[in-house]
């Protein structure tokens, strides 16, 4: 079964952290977004491993994301 989850990016100091919107105990850093990128996709698999293993509910993906705009 292929499951898809939401990344969202947070521009650092060191570069940058990534963090899924569905689970956000996956999280992870890297100097560039396409290392950050990798090392996410790689913290989930291991997250997927860990939780089958503890026999833990894996929390579903697929979140919808909208950026509402608003005067400040």
């Amino acid at each position: 079964m292929i499951s898809t989850y939401t990344a969202k990016y947070l521009k650092t100091d060191s570069g940058y952290m990534g963090q899924l919107v569905e689970w956000p105990e996956v999280v992870t850093e890297g100097r560039t977004i396409e290392e950050c990128r990798k090392m996410l996709q790689d913290a989930l698999k291991e997250m997927i491993l860990a939780y089958k293993m503890q026999k833990k509910e894996i929390p579903l993906g697929g979140a919808l994301l909208e950026q509402l705009p608003v005067e400040i």
